[in-house]
């Protein structure tokens, strides 16, 4: 298969939808030799933040000069985004042919009378054999959905990080916080470190299942912290601190902006430092250079486009929200806001207007790319109470373009919600942006 073609498959395999377990994923995989045990591995959930953790990590490994690999969903514009090697996503001439690979691989589970793979079943065991094939030492391996009976959950890692829990995919993952948290816990192994930044009950399941497990557990703000130390709304800095390790105060320059991000910092940090254990390589000074190089899309990320601020961040459930609220408020306390946002029908849309939107925002609502997509006018309809003034476009081009209309280079403009809306935004913000410095 081609690129295209490769595309066209994939876009089959979505019928298949979510469907958790392991038994379709380790029969693919042993076909391919079982690629995941040749490099050693860190695997990180949660429900937010996993992607940045997961990014600083792979980061600090390159900063540490270990050819590493980084798989992560989902993509923001090209599913060659998901599987990236030292840094950079493959090439798509690469990715086509280890789905070539996969699919033959698949049409034999057919055959033979076995369910077909899932997409993200498919790309998994895509990123799996080509970190074997291009011979990594690590990977950090971003889980998809929930832990237990994600399909990248075959792994046995150096580290399980937990971002944090909150209510999410509850319809998938049993419908309660608790449930959750135990689906997450569910990356935990027999005597391997834990690093989590969780709170309150779901922390209590964490714990309880570390304890089954013989895993020694680091929580955050018991057994490190980090202190936000200000910012200049492009680059923040922290103090890390862990008596544990012995690290009284480590300062720390970090790219990411977001107040959410010196938690995720810090949660890095405390992952890398154990790593150091078995991999001297990896050591404050590698870990320092990667917190203040590591760029991650679409997370509180500023652009400077011909004078116009745009902050794009993916906040796409009420946590998240809360999040991108707080970290606003924090840099631009002052400032007007025009937001263009576009929301998933699955999530608490309701919960996420009310966190976001002030009575004297302006707001312009648009359709994500994505099957699920609620209608903009349904969201328009619940934001007009909130805010002093909204619109609604189904076409992305039209509400990017009256959304910098409004903002006019006086206001900050918000690109927030749905990754399946707010790549595709990212992505013409930046094209146009070069044409304008090529011309």
């Amino acid at each position: 298969m081609n690129y295209q073609e490769a595309l066209d498959w994939l876009a089959q395999l979505e019928r298949f939808g979510v469907r958790l377990g392991l038994q379709r994923i380790q029969r693919l995989l042993a076909l391919l030799g079982n690629p995941q045990d040749r490099y050693k591995t860190i695997h990180v959930t949660g429900t937010n933040g996993k992607g940045s953790v997961s990014a600083l990590l792979a980061g600090a490994l390159r900063a540490s000069g270990i050819h590493a690999g980084f798989y992560s969903s989902p993509h923001l514009v090209s599913y060659t985004e998901r599987v990236r090697i030292d840094g950079q996503p493959v090439r798509e001439q690469e990715f086509a042919a280890g789905l070539t690979k996969v699919r033959v691989l698949v049409e034999q589970m057919l055959a033979e009378g076995e369910e077909c793979p899932t997409q993200f079943e498919v790309l998994t065991a895509l990123a799996f054999d080509l970190f074997a094939a291009h011979q990594v030492e690590y990977a950090v391996i971003e889980v998809g959905l929930g832990g237990l009976l994600d399909s990248t959950n075959v792994i046995t890692p150096e580290v399980s990080v937990i971002t944090n829990v909150t209510f999410e995919h509850a319809a998938v993952l049993g419908g309660t916080l608790e449930s959750i948290a135990d689906n997450k816990a569910g990356i935990i192994k027999d005597g391997v470190p834990v690093v989590t930044a969780a709170e309150g009950l779901p922390l209590a399941i964490i714990r309880q299942r570390a304890e089954e497990r013989g895993a020694d557990l680091f929580v955050a703000g018991a057994d490190f912290t980090a202190q936000p130390q200000g910012g200049d709304g492009r680059r923040q800095s922290l103090v890390f601190s862990s008596a544990l390790l012995g690290i009284a105060a480590e300062p720390f320059e970090l790219h990411l902006l977001g107040t959410y991000q010196v938690k995720n910092a810090a949660v890095a940090i405390m992952t890398a430092c154990l790593l150091h254990n078995g991999d001297a390589r990896i050591d404050i000074p590698t870990i320092r250079e990667a917190l203040r190089l590591v760029t991650w899309p679409a997370r509180f990320e500023r652009i400077e486009q011909a004078g116009q601020t745009i902050i794009v961040d993916g906040a796409h459930n009420p946590a998240g929200m809360a999040s991108l609220r707080a970290s606003l408020d924090a840099v631009f306390p002052a400032q007007e806001r025009v937001l263009l946002l576009g929301i998933l029908r699955d999530k608490d849309i309701d919960t996420m207007l009310k966190t976001i939107l002030r009575p004297n925002d302006t707001v312009v609502v648009t359709t994500p790319q994505s099957a699920r997509a609620e209608l903009p006018e349904n969201i328009a309809r619940q934001a007009a109470p909130l805010c002093q003034h909204v619109e609604a476009f189904a076409d992305n081009d039209e509400a990017l373009a009256r959304a910098l209309e409004l903002a006019n280079r006086q206001k900050l403009l918000v690109l927030a919600g749905s990754l399946y809306l707010v790549g595709g935004l990212r992505q013409r913000l930046l094209s146009v942006e070069k044409l304008r410095k090529g011309a």
